[in-house]
């Protein structure tokens, strides 16, 4: 079966995790997601979904656009791997 159907994030409200802005309201939406995900088991499957598909838009696997950007800077998803080893 698919990581996704056992997304927490499935029974939530989409806009939740594609804040518009970044300052303000959309702060505190990024941090909503961000909750959301914490409590999600497959959060390590979404970031690689994510980083390997190019996702620039919204939170995914508890980071932020900005984030996951900082990431593929230091090296994407080996970067990642040697950090969770």
């Amino acid at each position: 079966m698919d990581w996704r159907h056992h997304a927490v994030c499935r029974d939530e409200d989409p806009e939740l995790f594609f804040p518009i802005g970044t300052s303000g309201p959309a702060l505190l939406q990024v941090e909503q997601a961000k909750a959301v995900c914490r409590r999600c088991s497959v959060t390590d499957q979404c970031l690689q979904w994510a980083l390997e598909s190019g996702q620039d838009a919204g939170v995914w696997g508890g980071m932020s656009e900005e984030e996951r950007r900082a990431v593929k800077r230091r090296g994407g998803l080996r970067v990642l791997r040697a950090h969770s080893a």
